[in-house]
């Protein structure tokens, strides 16, 4: 399965969002702090309402506890970056792929920028800057989860 990390996110109300996206897609949802607001159990709850009790959201304290989390788990990180080489559409996600969403005010630093196995980019029209997080996290999620098999079986209502 493809998992989603936040890294040191500023804004409860994206990372709400994507406690949802994670619930309703069955993803594991990384968050990795320091974050910009309150990461308690309280808080992220108020943030996810009611979808906190049926994501998988794992919080690790800063960088180190993350990296090596998924050195030990052998996992690969893909960072999506306005710097990246590859549009994501076409980067070829594999099981088990973690991808890196950085913060909404400074991106990520060059450590980790580094430390990604894949960079990978949504292409956009000239001179703008970036799309929400969260929206962003979508795109790229749909796309890994379509190309790996991931989305669970939808029920009908």
């Amino acid at each position: 399965m493809i998992d989603l990390a936040l890294y040191q996110p500023d804004i409860a109300q994206n990372t709400g969002t994507l406690i949802r996206l994670a619930a309703c897609l069955g993803t594991t949802l990384h968050v990795i702090g320091p974050a910009g607001f309150d990461l308690s159990d309280r808080a992220l709850k108020r943030a996810g309402m009611d979808y906190i009790e049926m994501a998988t959201v794992v919080r690790h304290v800063g960088w180190a506890d993350f990296e090596a989390f998924a050195t030990a788990a052998g996992r690969r990180l893909v960072l999506a970056t306005t710097r990246g080489s590859v549009p994501y559409a076409d980067f070829v996600f594999e099981d088990g792929d973690i991808v890196l969403m950085g913060r909404e005010s400074a991106g990520v630093p060059e450590a980790v920028h580094d430390r990604a196995e894949g960079r990978i980019v949504i292409p956009m029209r000239p001179g703008l800057r970036s799309i929400n997080v969260a929206l962003s996290a979508a795109m790229i999620m749909g796309e890994a989860l379509r190309q790996t098999g991931g989305f669970t079986t939808v029920q009908a209502p």
